[in-house]
């Protein structure tokens, strides 16, 4: 294709994708009470706990609700059209990939959305819990009104930030594949990787709450360790290959 024919298709393909985005925005924009609902969860909790309404989501501004609900209408619209826009992107470089790229890509991309979902399952899961743990430090007569905006921001960086995280193990299994780290390179570096894995798990949980620290830190370093053992065992089968073909210095 020439180059003008390139970037007609790409403007094709993106258009598909914002479409796809801009229906997955009114569909969750729509349904975002329910959500709302679900995520301010914590703050009945507390307000159940005190026995008093001095515990709030609070909106400042006028114009803070619909914010908070553009926000999670981008979000979840994200989310639902990643199946449509994923494909385009997919459906514009594969012509460009050879057979066993493409094999690979695959395999990745069918890790990694799963990894990626798993971890913001996780920050899902250990919101609540960090919530509840902060409001404890509330000092006797003190009031939470939480603003919306910081409030969403919080929740959707924690999961972001962890369905990341778990993602990177891929990464370096790309890495291998692409044979800038070997799996023994990988596997040497294990303090590193420890030591980064709960230094990630103290920042992205609150000090206090050592349970969902050591829970996550512990996630990352087997996710780690499983990245270390497929590069490894991907090694062993290249080496067996080469060796196979003569390529080995030994085997010549």
């Amino acid at each position: 294709m020439s180059l003008g024919a390139h970037l007609v298709e790409l403007r094709k393909r993106l258009m598909i994708a914002a479409l796809a985005l801009l229906v997955g925005m009114v569909a969750a924009f729509l349904v975002a009470d329910p959500i709302i609902h679900f995520i301010t969860e914590p703050i009945r909790m507390i307000t159940e706990k005190r026995g008093d309404d001095f515990s709030a989501l609070n909106f400042s501004t006028i114009t803070s609700a619909f914010d908070m609900r553009m926000r999670i209408a981008l979000s979840i619209g994200l989310f639902a059209s990643a199946p449509v826009w994923l494909w385009q992107i997919w459906a514009f470089i594969m012509p460009g990939l050879t057979r066993k790229e493409v094999r690979y890509t695959i395999g990745f991309v069918a890790a990694a959305v799963p990894l990626f979902l798993g971890g913001c399952y996780l920050g899902v899961m250990i919101m609540p819990h960090i919530i509840e743990l902060m409001w404890s430090f509330t000092p006797e007569g003190g009031t939470n009104f939480y603003a919306a905006q910081d409030y969403y921001d919080f929740i959707f960086k924690l999961m972001l930030v962890i369905g990341i995280s778990f993602v990177l193990p891929v990464f370096l299994v790309a890495l291998n594949f692409a044979g800038i780290m070997s799996g023994r390179a990988i596997l040497k570096g294990w303090r590193v990787a420890i030591i980064i894995a709960t230094v990630f798990a103290a920042l992205a949980t609150p000090a206090a709450d050592v349970v969902s620290m050591l829970m996550l830190a512990g996630i990352l370093i087997v996710l780690y360790f499983a990245a270390a053992g497929l590069s490894l065992l991907f090694d062993r089968r290249k080496r067996k290959q080469d060796a196979a073909a003569g390529l080995l210095p030994d085997a010549v």
